[in-house]
């Protein structure tokens, strides 16, 4: 049997649309789009749709007690860490060595937990 993804789609509740999309594309590089179609709007991290993704929409979020969405950064940890603050987002742990890659936990300007994953 073949091994199917363990995670298919992810969905971040964020207070402001613009402000959360600008975050996530300054931070990770994302080609995001913002799709009316449905009953509310929504910021895909993928703006052909074409794979496994996610999106942000408008709710309220976690405020770091939710769940720990780990996201593969562009570059290197360091480069995504620096952009996490200047674009509003927090650092709360050092950079973290396991045998995929490295990581650091972050939280977004709405508080959503994060983690910023530098593959090996």
């Amino acid at each position: 049997m073949t091994q199917k993804p363990t995670v298919v789609w992810a969905e971040i509740p964020v207070r402001d649309l613009d402000k959360a999309q600008a975050f996530y594309e300054t931070v990770f590089g994302f080609n995001m789009a913002r799709d009316t179609s449905g009953p509310n709007d929504m910021v895909n991290f993928d703006a052909q749709m074409s794979g496994i993704g996610g999106h942000l929409y408008p709710g309220e979020p976690a405020s770091g007690n939710g769940p720990t969405l780990h996201l593969a950064v562009p570059d290197n940890l360091e480069a995504a860490i620096d952009r996490c603050t200047k674009a509003g987002g927090a650092i709360v742990s050092p950079a973290i060595t396991i045998p995929p890659g490295r990581f650091a936990y972050a939280t977004d300007p709405d508080g959503n937990s994060l983690g910023l994953f530098e593959a090996a």
